[in-house]
């Protein structure tokens, strides 16, 4: 893969949800695919600090929201990004409603597992982008 792909999961303080598509973007970013991928706090992008929207305006973006405002993948779009896909852990969810979340600073056993769901399907698009860099 050329780039990495940019994984820009939501701020949501204070809500399970948000912390669950923080927990998945960990999980790509350190364990799944640390090599094609790279982690940029959604923070960083509102602040419009130099050094990310250079990165942002070179490179595919996943948003992960936590909730159907999506503020990532609006924030990604308005400050220039390409957002390459855009997930809301409430989908994933309902892929998955065996688990759910609960907790926000330490989300539960099940928020975890769910965690790692997104994650999969997270890296699944990571894979494609890089598919079609190879074949571009």
């Amino acid at each position: 893969m050329k780039r990495k792909a940019l994984i820009i999961p939501c701020s949501g303080i204070g809500k399970t949800y948000g912390s669950v598509a923080r927990e998945g973007a960990y999980i790509v970013t350190e364990d799944l695919r640390p090599k094609s991928t790279q982690l940029v706090p959604l923070a960083l992008v509102v602040l419009g600090d130099q050094e990310v929207q250079q990165t942002l305006a070179g490179s595919p973006a996943i948003a992960i929201d936590g909730c159907k405002l999506a503020c990532a993948a609006k924030v990604v779009a308005e400050s220039g990004g390409t957002v390459a896909h855009a997930l809301q852990v409430l989908d994933v969810y309902r892929r998955h409603r065996e688990l759910k979340p609960a907790g926000i600073a330490e989300l539960n056993a099940a928020g975890q597992q769910l965690a790692k769901a997104l994650a999969d399907e997270v890296s699944g698009l990571v894979d494609g982008i890089a598919a079609e860099e190879t074949s571009a």
